[in-house]
Formats: structure tokens, sequence, C-alpha cells
């Protein structure tokens, strides 16, 4: 029996609907984007406007298409000008406008702090749509490859290196140009230029030596510090027991740069990261801060410290300065590498249950362990042990178990399905910028998820 399938025809010429509402069908997340877009404050944005020259884009079609871009993995100026002609959905967004990528990189690098400040507002309107509660936070962060290579990274002893022979070529180059009239030079070798060439790198190297020296310096007072609270603790341990201290005294730290301090001549504000594979990359350090029952993003900064242990304090600060429309923080899920004692106390100031393990937990526990009563609570236990209990009982381990299945979730997502792994901007104030669109075009997606 012959079977009948269903022609190809790419003659017929075909044209779209007469108006883009019928591009795309009820319930896209493009005509999701556009009504959250229309429910926010713009007027920071077009106010700038001097209504001079040609008209411009509305803010509000530029906003939408950065928004659906980042919410569906398109990030860059370029391929976003591209799909305003290959995709219904940003035909949509655009109402059938192609805004080129000059116009886009521009709008998004001049109200890049605009765009930020957006995070909020739109979890207000999803609060309003009875998408969010605040209640329990679980806190992650990962590395995200700096606009930079590791390979354009000056370290100091290579800087000095490098200016003495640099100072030495400039020396030999004016010699050479002295003895000109004397002695024929070779015929491609234009001194001026090769001069201009090494004060320009000479001028590169001094900058990144004063980096240096000024990363050194802050290094060395916060170490410092640190050298002299130990060395009271010492004292005061000693005068109370009256034995000496067991243990080496600590040594005090040393000034000035080391050989290997460097700094990344592309990017001077991104920093060298371990990174998954034992590698090591030009990075910042992104963190997040998810809802764990709808998984939406409520806190979210970059920082230039390679580990986490020192973001607990700024998170908990942008999740107590939320608007109290979102509700109460009640508790924060962290792994072992927010652990300090120090960390803990923080949290209970703020009236936060902390669930920080010190140690990492073991894969497949013994059936006795899993199944065990919750032991007996301490009297009068200080924050640490009464979080160390907290784990130990059955709501506690139930309850943090939701870490891995929430913010885990949401970076694997980000980051390996809508492949945002390198940033497209520089410095960390743009970084900070941009993480926050990244985090806003998640919340997008899982509110138009959560509506759905």
């Amino acid at each position: 029996m012959a079977v009948e399938f269903i022609p190809i025809d790419r003659e017929t010429p075909y044209i779209f609907p007469p108006c883009v509402q019928d591009y795309l069908p009820e319930g896209h997340l493009a005509r999701f984007v556009v009504e959250i877009v229309e429910q926010l404050d713009l007027r920071a944005l077009s106010a700038v406007y001097a209504g001079k020259g040609s008209k411009p884009y509305h803010p509000a079609l530029l906003v939408a298409l950065l928004f659906y871009g980042y919410a569906t993995g398109v990030f860059s100026s370029r391929k976003l000008e591209k799909a305003t002609y290959d995709s219904i959905a940003f035909r949509y967004i655009c109402a059938n406008t192609h805004p080129d990528h000059d116009t886009i990189a521009e709008f998004r690098k001049r109200f890049l702090k605009e765009l930020e400040a957006l995070f909020v507002e739109i979890l207000l309107v999803a609060a309003e749509m009875g998408l969010v509660k605040l209640g329990t936070i679980a806190l992650d962060g990962s590395k995200v490859k700096a606009n930079a290579s590791r390979h354009k990274a000056l370290s100091w002893a290579y800087a000095n290196k490098l200016e003495a022979q640099l100072q030495g070529e400039v020396q030999e180059l004016l010699r050479l140009a002295e003895q000109a009239d004397q002695s024929s030079l070779p015929q491609e070798l234009d001194i001026p230029a090769e001069l201009k060439r090494r004060e320009q790198r000479l001028a590169a190297i001094v900058r990144a030596k004063a980096e240096i020296q000024a990363r050194a310096q802050a290094r060395f007072e916060q170490e410092q510090a640190q050298f002299e609270e130990k060395q009271a603790r010492r004292k005061a341990d000693e005068k109370r027991t009256g034995k000496k201290p067991p243990g080496k005294k600590p040594k005090p730290p040393t000034p000035g740069p080391q050989a290997k301090d460097q700094v990344n001549l592309t990017d001077e504000e991104s920093r060298i990261m371990p990174t998954a594979g034992d590698r090591f990359e030009q990075s910042y350090n992104v963190q997040a801060g998810v809802d764990v029952e709808t998984h939406l993003v409520v806190e979210q900064h970059v920082t230039q410290q390679p580990n986490d242990k020192q973001e607990i304090e700024p998170a908990l600060e942008h999740l107590t300065r939320l608007p109290e429309e979102l509700g109460q923080v009640e508790a924060i899920l962290a792994d072992t590498g927010y652990f300090s004692e120090a960390n803990v106390e923080r949290c209970e100031e703020a009236d936060i249950v902390p669930l920080i393990p010190e140690q990492r937990e073991r894969h497949n526990p013994p059936l006795a362990q899993r199944y065990q009563e919750d032991p007996e609570p301490p009297p009068n236990p200080k924050p640490v042990q009464a979080m160390r209990h907290r784990l130990q009982t059955k709501e506690g381990k139930a309850l943090y178990a939701k870490r891995k299945s929430s913010v885990e979730t949401v970076f694997g997502i980000i980051k390996h399905v809508l492949g945002f792994r390198q940033f497209l901007l520089r410095g960390l104030d743009s970084v900070q910028s941009e993480w926050a669109l990244v985090c806003i075009g998640w919340n997008l997606k899982r509110m138009h998820a959560l509506n759905g």
C-alpha cells in the first residue's frame, strides 16, 4: 500500500498573521515576559532620554528583549539581534522590529544598575501572584569564567623582570637612534613605533604593580588583625589558666607583595580561582540564595573571594533588606564551605536558623544511623552546639536535604541548560549587574512554570 506523505512545498508564498498577537500560542513564555515588564516601573529608564535625534526604541521593548534572552540562553547582543529575524518569539517581543546589536549592547551597558534594581521589583510581582513566600533559603556559590584569559595575568615577579627588560630595550633603542646618522639600521626597524610600544607596555606594568601592591597591603592588614586577635586570645587563655597555651605561637604576617601575586591585564578585578576538574580559571564567584519551595532566586551577589566562608554576611544583609511583602526568612541552608562559628552566630543574631554542617556528609550512611532516634538537646547550648544538634535530628536532616534539590538544581540549569558559563562584561560592578540579569531571566522562567 502506497504511503501518502504531507507534501513538501517550499514555493508557495506565505505571510505572517497581520497581528503579532497571533504569532505565539497563549501561555508562551514570551507573552509572560512582556506582561511582567508591563507591570514594572521603568520611569528611571525612560526619563533619561532627551527626545532629540531619531526616535529611540521604547525601554519596555529592550528590557523585555534582554529578559527573554537571558531566560532562554541568548545573551550576546549579536545573537539577540539575529534572533529578532530568526525567532517568532523574539519577533513578537520586538513587535516585528529589529534593534541592532549596538543599540542592544549600549542599552544594557547604559542601564545596568537600573536593570539590576528590577530584580527585587520582579520578586514583588511574584509575591502579588502568590508565587513566592520566603521561609527557608538555600545558599550556594559557583565559579563563572570572567571575560579574560588566565594567560593575560601578570605576576609580581614577572612584572619586575619584564619591566627591567623593557627599560633596557628602551635604552638600546635610544642609543640606536643617536647612531642612526653614522651607521645603517635594519630597514624594517621603526624606532619611534618600537619606543611607543614599549612605553605603553611599561605604563601597563606600572598600573599592574600598583594594583598588586594595593592588594598585598589589604591582605597584610587583614592578616595583621587576625594575628593580633590570636595573640590577644592566647594571652587571655594564659591569664585565665595560668598555663602556657598549647601549640605554636602564631607567626606575624609579612608585608609587601609575594612573587606569585598577580593581576589580570584584561579584567583586573577578576581572580584566578579553582574550578571543576582541578583547573584554575580567571573567574568570579557568583552566589545565589534560593527559596526551597519555589526555586526562585531571592538573593544574589558576586564576590572576588574564591571560597564561600565570607559570603554569609552579605547574603544575610541582602535577605534582611528584602521588602516585608516577601515574608520573613526563617532558616538558611548552606554547605560546609560556609561554616564558621562567626557565621552561625551571625545567623542567630538575625533570627535565622542556620543549618551549615561542619564537615562533608558521608554518602550511603549506615542503616542504623539513618533511622536513629533524635539525640537529647544539650543544656544551655551555644549557637554552634544547637546547630550541631539540629542537624542530627530527623527534622533537621529532612530540611537540610532540600538544599541539593533546590539551589544546586538552579545552578545546574543556568550553567548547563541555558549555557551561562562566562560573563560578557568586565569589572566587578558590571559583572554584578550581569549576574542579576541572569537571575532575573531564571526567575521569569520559573515564575512562568509556577503560574502555568
